[in-house]
């Protein structure tokens, strides 16, 4: 079972290299890695797990965070509709993506900053994403306001770009003209 010591923090060179395809078919080691996220995403959303195993929540984790510099993600959370959203994927890439931008009135955080990092992190409203399920099968997903925001911020991880790379340094609580808050 992967936990907190897992999960490789700033300043560690994974998380800024461009992670590599996985090569396909997925072997049986980069599918179990898979799992393992999954298990990890889903066990950080339990209060008791969490706290058993001081696990922080999470909605998503991409390899490089695990110092795995290879292009796997997962997501698992809910939008607005309460309905779920939970992949695994290798190899995702942004497709297409709308040209509104939203953000997050709170910012956003990550399993590998142990720190606040304020500011508005400007994202696509909507994406479409390409990628290979954990069972092989290729999948376009079109994603919306929160899905979209996870999708993006860990496809960044894969790409070496930490989402506070997005915040406006000389003016970081000012929306980009046209970008919509979402709760």
């Amino acid at each position: 079972m992967l936990t907190m010591k897992d999960v490789v923090r700033e300043g560690h060179p994974a998380l800024r290299e461009k992670a590599k395809d996985v090569q396909l078919p997925a072997n049986a080691e980069d599918k179990k890695t898979l799992e393992k996220m999954v298990e990890f995403i889903i066990n950080s959303q339990d209060d008791e797990l969490a706290q058993k195993y001081n696990l922080r929540p999470g909605v998503g984790i991409a390899a490089p965070q695990l110092g795995i510099k290879k292009r796997m993600i997962v997501v698992h959370t809910t939008d607005e509709k309460e309905q779920l959203h939970s992949y695994a994927l290798f190899n995702p890439k942004i497709a297409s993506h709308s040209a509104q931008q939203i953000y997050l009135p709170n910012g956003e955080g990550c399993l590998s900053v142990d720190r606040e990092v304020p500011g508005i992190v400007p994202r696509y409203a909507k994406v479409t994403v390409k990628a290979i399920d954990i069972n092989g099968t290729p999948v376009q997903l079109r994603l919306r306001g929160f899905p979209a925001i996870v999708m993006q911020h860990e496809i960044d991880h894969l790409n070496g770009i930490m989402f506070y790379d997005h915040i406006n340094s000389k003016d970081p609580f000012t929306p980009p003209e046209g970008a919509s808050p979402i709760e």
